[in-house]
């Protein structure tokens, strides 16, 4: 495990900052999207990280029903409000 993924407040940053830069084409992103900011990791250790921000509450899951997807928390169209006109 690198240096940065085991690192939890540098890990968290490193994610926050790669989705707000990214926020102004996309507000969701797929799972392999973090493997750019952890290219020397594993998979399994990216997901364990990125699964402990969803339950602090920093990032949400977003599902198309076939997709599932990662937001920051209150960004982007949310699933709460799909269908409201």
């Amino acid at each position: 495990m690198s240096e940065l993924l085991s690192n939890k407040e540098a890990a968290t940053q490193a994610v926050v900052d790669f989705m707000t830069k990214k926020s102004k084409t996309k507000s969701k992103f797929y799972f392999n999207d973090f493997q750019d900011i952890f290219p020397d990791d594993k998979l399994r250790d990216i997901k364990k990280v990125v699964n402990l921000l969803v339950t602090d509450g920093v990032l949400e899951y977003w599902s198309s029903g076939s997709t599932t997807m990662y937001g920051l928390k209150g960004g982007g169209k949310q699933h709460s409000s799909e269908g409201e006109a």
